[in-house]
């Protein structure tokens, strides 16, 4: 089922627009919510009326809503999406996907979405052959449009041939299987650590590092996307899960965040320790604000619980175990050692001599460290990019 999944429908100018009545119908029988945006020029082959009240939401055309002024938000409509099928797609449309042309609502928000989008061609036999339709269509593909190739049939002008907008039930199977999850993750347990931990030194201070804490947010919602039962046991971060089915344990210091692993890991099939968690503590910290009273402050700091070290010692032979290290120098070497000394399935090293890498940059850089010292390094990617990577790797060793 579709149950929750945001689907906008794109309609450009052919015939075939009668088809996407009955797409939106099969949509809504699966529980999925639908927006749709129209060209001025598919009015003329099928009412707004009736897939307004098919999708159950008015029908986007204009920028300009209403006589009053109200604006159509383009940018909200590519935002909401999780999926966006533009159906039929024209070659005139194709062309101006290709081009960037943005004289319509439905190609502003094309360019606006952030979802994956698909294109479902309909048009005449040497319309579809044409080497201009054909290069748009390759084009698209390559950046990422997926192409639902038109079927063999007879067409509106008579001819027989390729051209026919693929089937609605054929779209809408292609949507159910889409988000159906596939993942090795679907129905594990996975506990992840993220953030830093604030070791107190009084009230007001602490013992803390630089780490926001994003990778590990990036990853709770990333593996509850693969359909992973989720822990996330993160120390302060600004940043929030987008998946309310997360099971976030918030926690200051690393004496609480070792409770907490305890307590989980023991239940999980996979652990992530994603957490940037601090080595030492003062050994006493004051009850009330340490007042600046000399030119000197002399802090006993004790060492903090190896959390990583207690659940390698605690794993499972079904558990899969994997660390972070971030090294400074001689960090292959360093980052080999910790992955036998924690009993790890897997290693992400990154280095603070990488450019662009560590604490604070919306970019990473890293390397993989795996059993029989095997090595795979990566080029500098965006955050987000590198949890997929980081997941990827892990649903091969994965138990």
């Amino acid at each position: 089922m579709l149950t929750g999944k945001k689907i906008l429908i794109g309609v450009t100018g052919s015939i075939a627009a009668y088809k996407v009545a009955y797409l939106i119908r099969n949509l809504i029988k699966q529980e999925a919510e639908i927006k749709v945006i129209m060209t001025s020029a598919s009015c003329d082959f099928i009412s707004p009326l009736t897939l307004a009240t098919l999708s159950k939401n008015p029908v986007a055309i204009e920028f300009i809503k209403n006589a009053e002024g109200e604006w159509e938000n383009h940018v909200e409509l590519g935002l909401w999406a999780d999926l966006f099928i533009i159906a039929p797609a024209t070659a005139n449309s194709l062309s101006k996907l290709v081009s960037g042309n943005c004289d319509n609502l439905l190609l502003a928000t094309y360019l606006s979405a952030r979802c994956p989008v698909w294109v479902a061609p309909a048009m005449d036999l040497d319309m579809f052959t044409h080497f201009s339709t054909r290069e748009n269509l390759a084009k698209l593909s390559k950046e990422g449009v997926r192409i639902i190739e038109p079927t063999h049939g007879e067409l509106a002008s008579g001819l027989e041939g390729q051209g026919r907008m693929e089937e609605p039930e054929k779209i809408a199977e292609l949507a159910k299987d889409f988000f159906t999850i596939k993942s090795v993750l679907k129905g594990k347990t996975v506990l992840i650590t993220g953030g830093p931990t604030y070791e107190a030194i009084d009230p007001v201070r602490f013992i803390g590092n630089h780490s926001s804490g994003k990778t590990g947010i990036l990853l709770a919602d990333e593996c509850a996307k693969r359909g992973a039962v989720v822990y996330l046991v993160t120390g302060p971060t600004r940043f929030t899960v987008k998946d309310k089915n997360i099971h976030v344990i918030a926690i200051q210091s690393a004496n609480e965040m070792y409770e907490a692993v305890q307590e989980v890991w023991p239940k999980a099939n996979l652990g992530i320790f994603s957490a940037a968690v601090a080595d030492y503590r003062p050994e006493t910290p004051a009850t009330s604000k340490i007042k600046k009273k000399s030119n000197e402050l002399t802090l006993t700091l004790v060492k903090n619980p190896d959390i990583l070290s207690w659940a390698g010692q605690n794993k499972r032979d079904a558990q899969t175990l994997v660390g972070f290290a971030l090294e400074t120098d001689n960090e292959i070497e360093n980052a080999r050692g910790k992955f036998e000394r924690k009993n790890l399935d897997l290693l992400i090293l990154n280095s603070l001599n990488d450019p662009g890498a560590g604490f604070g940059h919306k970019t990473n850089q890293v390397t993989f460290i795996q059993k029989n010292n095997k090595l795979r390094k990566f080029e500098l990617k965006e955050k987000g990019l590198v949890i997929l990577d980081i997941l990827d790797e892990i649903e091969t060793i994965i138990e």
